[in-house]
C-alpha cells in the first residue's frame, strides 16, 4: 500500500491542487520545497501530488512494480480529465533537457525542465488556454530506493525551448 505521505489523497484533491498551481502567480524568488511539498520560482511552480513509499528495505520487483503501477493509475485518471478540459497532452521527452546532446554550447535547462529531466523520462503537458502557461504531469524517481513521485509542473511558455 502506497504511503500518503506527503501525497495529495484523492484526485479530486490533487485536482485541487493542479488548478491552484496553474492559476498562482510565479514566486519572483526560488522557494521550497515547504510543508505542502510545493516549490517554484520564477516562471514555474512543482508540486508533489503523490508519493509512495521509499524502497530502502525492500526494492523487490514486485513491491517497485505495485508502487509504480499505483501512481500510474493516479497519472492515468488526471490526464483522463485534463485532456476533457484542454485536450490531448502532448508527450514531451525530457532528455534534451539534461544538456548532453549539445556540444560545444552552453546550456543549462530552464526551471522546472532542470528538475523534471533529472527524475523522469517524459512528460504529459498541456498548453493552458488564453495563457502564456503549459501544465504537466509526470513520473519520477530520483534514486532507485526513493519514493516513485507523480509530479506537476507549470511553467512559462518559454521555457519549454532547449
Amino acid at each position: 500500500m502506497l504511503s500518503q505521505h506527503r501525497s495529495a489523497s484523492s484526485a479530486d484533491d490533487q485536482l485541487s491542487v493542479i488548478d491552484s498551481l496553474s492559476a498562482l502567480p510565479f514566486p519572483e524568488q526560488e522557494c521550497g520545497p515547504g510543508a505542502d511539498w510545493r516549490w517554484g520560482g520564477p516562471g514555474h511552480h512543482l508540486a508533489v501530488l503523490r508519493e509512495s513509499q521509499d524502497f530502502w528495505d525492500d526494492r523487490s520487483v514486485d513491491v517497485v512494480e505495485a508502487a509504480h503501477r499505483e501512481v500510474e493509475a493516479d497519472l492515468a485518471v488526471l490526464a483522463a480529465t485534463l485532456t476533457s478540459r484542454w485536450g490531448n497532452a502532448e508527450t514531451v521527452d525530457l532528455w534534451p533537457y539534461l544538456g548532453f546532446d549539445t556540444t560545444g554550447t552552453d546550456f543549462t535547462a530552464s526551471p522546472p525542465l532542470d528538475f523534471l529531466s533529472g527524475v523522469a523520462d517524459s512528460m504529459r503537458m498541456w498548453r493552458l488556454p488564453n495563457s502564456e502557461r503549459w501544465l504537466a504531469l509526470a513520473i519520477g524517481q530520483a534514486d532507485p530506493e526513493w519514493p516513485i513521485q507523480l509530479l506537476v509542473a507549470v511553467g512559462e511558455a518559454p521555457s519549454l525551448r532547449y
